[in-house]
């Protein structure tokens, strides 16, 4: 998978914020959970007592998926660098999409930080 579950991560980020300005309550789509959504607050799901997305859950399985990217990035460098590696190229693609996956992880804690300033400066 060239972009990662995080990526979806970003794009709920945006529906949520559009949906919260709309009014509309939205469930998180399957890529950005990592699971389907459930269907009630309290049995563990993604969705949150209110039938919102819960952002905690969304944002623990992104993170999880990208350390899973992450440590299956590392394994195959180690396969190729010892050259028990089969696929040379199914390698370099794993670790290039770990990398990838990493820089957007940083962009969107970049974004959501400047954001976080920004309404904290607000004045009311």
């Amino acid at each position: 998978m060239i972009v990662p579950p995080i990526g979806g991560l970003a794009e709920t980020l945006g529906n949520v914020g559009a949906n919260a300005a709309t009014g509309q309550a939205g469930e998180l789509p399957a890529a950005a959970a990592g699971e389907a959504p459930a269907q009630g607050g309290a049995t563990g799901g993604t969705a949150g007592a209110a039938g919102l997305p819960d952002f905690g859950n969304a944002l623990t399985d992104a993170i999880s998926s990208l350390e899973t990217t992450q440590q299956n990035a590392s394994a195959a460098a180690q396969a190729l660098a010892t050259g028990t590696v089969t696929d040379p190229e199914a390698a370099v693609t794993t670790v290039e999409d770990a990398a990838l996956a990493m820089q957007l992880a940083a962009q969107i804690r970049t974004k959501a930080t400047e954001a976080a300033q920004t309404i904290f400066q607000t004045q009311v």
